[in-house]
């Protein structure tokens, strides 16, 4: 079983920058998806970014088109995944979510299905 643990979230002015963490315990492997999602009130939970292991401590990184430019995702090679949110608008209000998966799937690596594990979530909140 993996546990993944989130951490860093927190009340921030729009223009502002916030850097989540999140630590994977248990069977958590270096060559596993690694990714974030969010849900604001009312909404569903959409993906965010996300990691596919490309083989030693090179990861390959995927962004929704919202975050694009703005946010960027990190790994250490071991246990950790990051989400370093740059330029955060109130639109970025929401509960963030780290997730995992055993495997990579070309088609679906954006679809919260293809993702076995997840946190229980950190509070993100962009103030105007």
């Amino acid at each position: 079983q993996v546990q993944l643990v989130e951490s860093g979230g927190g009340l921030v002015q729009a223009g502002g920058s916030l850097r989540l963490s999140c630590a994977a315990s248990g069977r958590a492997s270096r060559n596993y998806t690694m990714g974030w999602f969010r849900q604001a009130p009312g909404k569903e939970r959409e993906f965010v970014a996300t990691t596919r292991w490309s083989g030693g401590t090179t990861y390959y990184a995927y962004y929704a088109d919202s975050v694009k430019g703005r946010f960027a995702i990190s790994r250490d090679g071991r246990n950790m995944v990051f989400l370093q949110m740059n330029s955060l608008k109130p639109e970025d209000t929401a509960v963030y979510f780290c997730a995992g998966s055993r495997s990579w799937d070309d088609s679906n690596w954006w679809s919260q299905l293809e993702y076995d594990y997840w946190g229980q979530g950190t509070q993100v909140t962009v103030s105007s």
